[in-house]
């Protein structure tokens, strides 16, 4: 029951996470959009504020917005938080419970760095709440007063990240927190500046004050931010499932600054494009389609399937895995017969150099070609094979309800061994 309640639980968040998500991106990018529509209107003094007109659903709406603030304030005012708030909350809760929770299964690779679980998920946490301050203390200083400068800047502080959480974690933990790293900048711009300075401004009306143009030019350059980070941000979110983008810790920062600087210049195009599409730079998406294929040149040349096909030398390999499971890392090694069994069922997938045709690397980083690395991968094959019959995909193998019973019977043994007091 256990597997079964771990598993609904991150559907569950999943769900959530992405729900919220998708009305926070949605936002963004209308506010984007409505930015760089708005048009000069003759009842509202110059400097002070513009106006766009749109269709949508049968109806036309015309929106305006004052650059500072409106001469009076309506009481229902709508604030655009909880999206925000919704997304990083599910997210980092989901983080937990996948990351830090089960941590031996998916943040933790011993070939990297023996960590316990509590270590790693101590590491994690910190390195975001760290990647937060040090982002806001650069926004603030006057490296901030350049938005070319800062783009760059922040270019390489994810760059950086991306590195330095490859030297601790799974190529899976690596990409999903440089993600959370992007989404708690993102949602602390929200929490810590944007919404503040809006209350700020609403304060200073309620009092028939003028509110400080400085507030509104701030908030406005963190949402700028969190636009530009939004795709990159969405694409680590969804890593996990695509093994070529984590196979090798040395491609790893890389891929992320490509995929970045990628993701960074089709929003660009949008916004410019919103504005007048007569100026659209068409010629960011051929940067970014530069961008992209490099970083697909990468992925290839980072997996063992991969350098064969382009004919570059096999990396050098880890501590073997052998000497990991000996040294106390994961479930101890598969007895002989299951090591047979999986080797005609699942290993010609889960390999270093799957021999499956259509795919070039282990689904998921998952390697199942050794008895260590079957034992590593224990609790993962409960759920798969035994208690749900997702693996082999569409029993593709022709797996029997026998084997599956035989792997079962491995699981429960090995289960009795784990629980069985030491003499």
């Amino acid at each position: 029951m256990e597997s079964f309640v771990w598993e609904w639980g991150s559907m569950l968040l999943r769900w959530l996470h992405i729900v919220a998500a998708m009305a926070w991106i949605g936002s963004s990018f209308f506010f984007m959009h409505l930015d760089a529509s708005l048009k000069r209107t003759p009842d509202i003094p110059a400097g002070e504020g513009a106006a766009a007109w749109q269709v949508h659903g049968g109806g036309f709406y015309e929106m305006r917005k004052y650059f500072v603030a409106p001469e009076h304030l309506s009481p229902d005012l709508t604030w655009h938080k909880w999206q925000a708030y919704t997304t990083w909350l599910s997210g980092f809760v989901l983080l937990a419970w996948i990351y830090y929770a089960q941590a031996q299964l998916y943040l933790v690779d011993p070939a990297v760095m023996d960590l316990s679980a509590p270590a790693a998920a101590a590491l994690g946490i910190g390195a975001l709440a760290l990647g937060w301050v040090v982002y806001d203390r650069i926004c603030r200083s006057r490296l901030g007063e350049s938005e070319t400068g800062l783009a760059a800047i922040g270019l390489l502080a994810i760059t950086l990240a991306a590195f330095g959480f490859s030297q601790v974690f799974s190529g899976r933990g690596a990409l999903i927190h440089t993600g959370a790293l992007m989404a708690t900048w993102m949602a602390g711009n929200v929490f810590f500046l944007i919404i503040p300075n809006q209350r700020k401004v609403v304060a200073a009306l309620m009092k028939g004050e003028r509110p400080d143009p400085s507030l509104g030019k701030q908030a406005k350059q963190r949402s700028a931010q969190n636009n530009y980070l939004t795709l990159p941000v969405v694409l680590m979110m969804i890593a996990n499932h695509y093994p070529m983008l984590f196979a090798s810790k040395a491609t790893i920062p890389l891929i992320v600054a490509l995929v970045t600087a990628s993701g960074a210049v089709i929003r660009f195009f949008y916004n410019v494009r919103h504005a007048d599409h007569a100026r659209s730079p068409w010629w960011a998406w051929a940067v970014a389609s530069v961008g992209l294929a490099a970083a697909f040149v990468l992925a290839v040349a980072g997996s063992a399937g991969g350098r064969a096909v382009l004919g570059l030398p096999p990396q050098a390999e880890g501590p073997p895995v052998a000497a990991l499971a000996s040294a106390g890392h994961g479930g101890a090694a598969a007895p002989d017969h299951v090591v047979e069994l999986v080797a005609g069922r699942c290993a010609m997938c889960h390999a270093a150099e799957p021999v499956w045709d259509g795919i070039g690397v282990a689904p998921k980083g998952v390697r199942l070609d050794t008895a260590e690395a079957i034992g590593r991968q224990a609790e993962a094959i409960r759920r798969q094979v035994v208690l749900t019959h997702n693996m082999p995909p569409n029993n593709v193998t022709e797996m029997t309800d026998a084997e599956r019973g035989v792997i079962a019977a491995w699981l429960a043994d090995a289960a009795h061994r784990d629980l069985r007091p030491t003499p």
